[in-house]
């Protein structure tokens, strides 16, 4: 397991991707649309890691949800594993309770599932696998 990516959840996603442009002195590699989400995306390499930024595409959205309840700033963290369905097992067993008890399709060719922050102290947490 290992550090995929930090979402981080902005209200405009043009001016945020401009600004970590910046920041980090690259250009984003990727900017994707994921309806099921109902977020745009816009991503950087870190290091071995990665940054999203993640814009709603409706009020309903979990994202604007999120920026309406806390304000911009670091939405989950994200990481990598070698096979989720295995990861979704071992923790649903160990007591870790899931968002969604499924994989779905996430954004940079990911299944994705997340774990709910009440069983992981505050924290949103992603896994994610690369589709095949």
């Amino acid at each position: 397991m290992k550090l995929e990516h930090i979402g981080i959840a902005v209200k405009d996603l043009k001016s945020s991707t401009k600004l970590f442009s910046e920041l980090f002195d690259q250009e984003s590699y990727k900017l994707e649309e994921v309806h099921s989400e109902g977020v745009r995306t816009s991503f950087f390499r870190v290091g071995e890691s990665k940054v999203e930024l993640l814009e709603g595409t409706t009020s309903e959205s979990p994202i604007s949800k999120f920026i309406e309840k806390k304000g911009e700033g670091i939405h989950h963290l994200a990481f990598e594993v070698k096979d989720i369905q295995s990861e979704i097992d071992r923790l649903t067993k160990l007591g870790y309770q899931l968002i969604n008890s499924e994989p779905k399709d996430g954004a940079d060719n990911k299944r994705i599932v997340f774990l709910h922050p009440k069983s992981t102290n505050g924290v949103l947490v992603e896994l994610c696998q690369e589709k095949t």
